[in-house]
């Protein structure tokens, strides 16, 4: 055979996964040395192999004329042949194709145009040069072309035509040797009629023609493939060595795929041991049928001992083989046992590489043990194995995922210090996480950096940016990162739409938030169930609470099915109204779907009744908080409210929880706390309620909160909810007054933020949160008042901040924050100021309460 046709057909040779049945195991070696007898050996072939069966019917592919070789993959006569005869019609003629080359192209030139046609799968052009090969003197086919085109037939499925054309070989003063016998057994084998296989293989016997370790490996795949069983695996195994053909690694590879597909852990054991003792090298490919084996039978250590042997017998394995039964205890979740196996490698004095590494980080961050996976990547550092890319886009994955997302910059400037060149997953990894917390300023340094690599960010890379603005307020920001990244030609996805529906979302921007509806309505991008549940958010935070229940009860004309989000989007806007009956039935609703309801359902409920004066029902559902033993944070948070840990060493305890909780993000982390905040204030829980908002911002959230030059001073809480508004202008007052006191200098302007973009717009003053803080301020001064240039601001001047303060010069605090002893059970009686601000709301709320039930009727 020659060195070019044992190459073409080592490529036809795959290893295929045979199909599991359940046999006896018989001895190995003694099978080993017997050849096939009695029921195993199949007649010999007395017939044409053209009726052994029928074609598959095979619908004619023309090939197109547009598709060119590689310039310089060939020679010119063969790239000008290729292109040639890729272009002729179907019914063109060949000959005339040919005319040009006649005399100038050799079978070896041929055979380059078949594999060619081979790659593209097209068998119709290859089977017409063929025929008008057989017609011709100057280009009659050898075996090694018959061998070809029999083997694109076969991969075509078209059996009777590869059968006829080794028919023919006869007839045409072809000699058939191993080469075309093994060209039609491999034909029949990958098409699953190994018993056809086999006979072929006997008929070579016959014809005298010594079958080669490529066709005992073509049959014993064919039969193994085709669920043939173990023993007679085994005796075509021991047939082969019978007849001097030594087994190498892709014989054994096939065995131990039969042992993996059919959970013959006994069986594979013996393979790998006498792979071993007869000299053949495992590969990877051995390494996972034998991990997969016992991983199916739970029997994972049995590839330790079997690696234990090498390394007593001298043959130490290689990395690889440890990196595959790393990474299958890694799939486990099972740490101890991994590294078990990485000390094991180690002691054998096998050097860990990136890979083995990359498995271990990966596995530590998966279950949370960050302490570990900052242990083991300076063990990597420290022993001089090299960090590649992939391992810091794990390294940036784990803690992106675990909250860590100034760390995972921290990364960055490392891998750009190692010379480690970051991909696209890098960056947008990267992004990702700087979305996620919040850090819109590392996120436009790695866009910028991208761009200096003349690199364009992919869509998610600049919804990463987009979500990093968001989470900061910066709405302008934010559409000029999606404007460019439009004209970039980098398309936004539903995911890019929806961060910014979100991001307009909790400020209240719900008329920008329509807008990004109908941008996606006009382009033809379908709205989704997190594209609704940011307009409820919306129009929830903007007080269009009608327009919020219209927007759930449309929900279902788009097919989009309410989830836990939805539902709590739902009950935060009966919670703004103080609908204490929809309330209770909102979260009645989420409880009998099988939701646990979250830590922020109950914090609105609580708000709910405490703004209704149901201190028994908020009681009683602080004690089911308190009783939640699914969950630790129900319980903390619950204790936390009423109390239980304010000493220093409980207080742990809820920044705990809140540490936690940073890993989802700030999305979610704004609500957490808007909740609790909202909780916290209406129970009159008032100085609790300073200490949870500053621990918020320790975490990063709120960034716009707080903000002052010699000009200004800004409280900005257009993105929070009532109580928590009230929270972060007591605290802000309170500084103001504790400057004065201390010497300072007051501001020419304390402005009040209470909403986002829309500063123009009169019905601004309805906002919730607008009338909340407008409310607060009053009780402090008339001068506090809205400004006929801006309708989102409330705002006083420095003179008047120096007569309210000096006024007040003794009192402690401005506003107090103390927290109220919390009434286990009766009533609280409001005070007839709030009686009086709160008459025409109650006419609003039964207003929206008649509208409400009219939609959800049909929910």
């Amino acid at each position: 055979m020659t060195k070019l046709a044992l190459s073409y057909h080592h490529t036809l040779f795959h290893i295929l996964t045979p199909t599991s049945t359940t046999h006896s195991h018989l001895p190995f070696h003694s099978e080993f040395l017997h050849r096939r007898r009695h029921h195993h050996h199949l007649p010999i072939l007395r017939r044409s192999l053209s009726v052994v069966a029928k074609a598959k019917t095979k619908e004619l592919i023309l090939g197109n004329p547009s598709v060119t070789v590689e310039k310089g993959k060939y020679s010119y006569d063969v790239e000008t042949l290729i292109n040639k005869l890729s272009s002729l019609p179907p019914r063109g003629s060949i000959a005339r194709c040919l005319d040009a080359f006649k005399n100038k192209l050799s079978l070896s030139d041929f055979s380059l145009v078949f594999k060619e046609f081979a790659l593209r799968g097209d068998w119709q052009r290859s089977l017409r040069l063929f025929k008008y090969m057989q017609r011709q003197i100057w280009c009659k086919p050898n075996e090694h072309i018959y061998s070809l085109i029999i083997g694109i037939l076969g991969r075509e499925g078209l059996l009777d035509k590869s059968a006829e054309i080794f028919d023919e070989m006869a007839a045409h003063s072809v000699a058939r040797t191993v080469l075309s016998y093994t060209a039609i057994i491999n034909a029949y084998g990958r098409n699953g009629q190994y018993e056809v296989a086999m006979e072929l293989l006997e008929r070579m016997k016959v014809d005298r023609i010594l079958p080669n370790i490529l066709t005992y490996n073509t049959v014993i795949n064919a039969c193994a493939r085709g669920g043939y069983s173990w023993e007679g695996l085994l005796s075509l195994f021991g047939e082969m060595r019978h007849e001097g053909v030594q087994p190498d690694l892709v014989t054994y590879n096939t065995l131990l795929s039969a042992c993996s597909n059919r959970g013959l852990g006994d069986e594979a054991e013996m393979v790998f041991r006498t792979m071993n003792e007869s000299g053949v090298l495992p590969d990877i490919t051995t390494y996972s049928y034998l991990v997969d084996t016992f991983g199916k039978l739970e029997k994972l250590e049995k590839v330790s001992e079997l690696l234990g042997e090498m390394e007593a017998e001298g043959n130490l394995p290689e990395i690889m083989s440890y990196n595959v039964l790393l990474d299958a205890y890694a799939h486990s979740g099972k740490i101890k046992e991994s590294m078990v196996v990485f000390r094991q490698m180690q002691g054998a004095g096998c050097i860990p590489n990136a890979g083995t590494y990359s498995i271990l980080l990966s596995l530590f961050g998966k279950n949370g043990r960050y302490d570990e996976v900052r242990e083991l990547f300076l063990e990597m550092k420290v022993s001089n194995t090299e960090p590649d890319a992939d391992t810091y886009n794990i390294l940036i994955e784990v803690f992106g995922e675990g909250g860590y997302f100034k760390e995972v910059v921290t990364l960055f400037h490392d891998m750009v210090e190692e010379n480690v060149e970051p991909n696209m997953e890098t960056y947008e990894g990267l992004i990702y996480s700087c979305g996620k917390g919040g850090l819109h300023e590392d996120a436009k340094r790695i866009l910028l950096h991208m761009s200096e690599k003349g690199l364009v960010p992919s869509c998610k890379a600049y919804t990463g940016v987009i979500e990093s603005y968001g989470q900061a307020a910066l709405y302008e920001e934010a559409l000029v990162a999606f404007n460019t990244m439009n004209e970039v030609g980098s398309m936004p996805t539903i995911e890019t739409y929806n961060s910014l529906i979100h991001s307009f979302a909790k400020g209240g921007l719900y008329k920008e938030s329509e807008a990004i509806l109908s941008r996606m309505s006009e382009l033809g991008v379908p709205r989704n169930r997190d594209s609704l549940n940011g307009v409820i958010e919306a129009y929830r935070q903007g007080g269009q609470f009608e327009e919020a229940i219209k927007a759930y009860v449309n929900m279902e004309k788009v097919r989009c099915d309410p989830d836990e989000y939805t539902l709590e989007a739902v009950l935060s806007v009966y919670c703004f109204v103080g609908l204490v009956d929809e309330s209770e039935e909102q979260f009645r609703q989420i409880k009998e779907l099988g939701i646990q309801p979250s830590v922020m359902c109950y914090c609105m409920m609580l708000a709910v009744y405490a703004k209704a004066d149901r201190w028994d029902m908020a009681n009683e559902l602080l004690n089911e908080m308190h009783t939640n033993r699914a969950s630790n944070i129900h319980q903390v948070i619950g204790q936390m409210i009423k109390g239980d840990f304010d000493d220093a060493g409980n207080w742990q305890m809820v920044e705990y929880v809140f540490d936690k909780l940073n890993s989802e993000g700030c999305g979610l982390g704004i609500r957490f706390y808007n909740t609790i905040l909202e909780a916290l204030w209406c129970l009159g829980q008032k100085k609790r309620a300073a200490k949870v908002l500053s621990e918020a911002t320790k975490r990063g959230l709120y960034p716009e909160l707080y903000r002052k030059n010699k000009l200004i001073w800004s409280v900005d809480v257009h993105r929070m909810w009532p109580g928590g508004a009230c929270t972060a202008t007591s605290v802000w007052l309170n500084d103001i007054q504790e400057l004065l006191i201390n010497g300072g200098e007051l501001p020419q302007l304390a402005t009040a933020v209470v909403v986002g973009q829309m500063e123009r717009s009169s019905i601004t003053r309805d906002f919730p949160v607008s009338k909340a803080v407008y409310s607060l301020l009053k009780d402090v001064s008339s001068s506090f008042c809205f400004p006929g240039w801006n309708k989102g601001r409330i705002i006083c001047h420095k003179s008047q901040l120096k007569r309210i303060f000096s006024k007040d010069a003794e009192i402690e605090n401005i506003v107090g924050l103390s927290n109220s002893p919390f009434p286990f059970s009766g009533t609280r009686t409001p005070p007839p100021r709030e009686v009086k601000q709160n008459s025409s709301s109650d006419a609003k709320e039964k207003s929206f309460r008649a509208n409400t039930e009219l939609m959800t009727s049909g929910v």
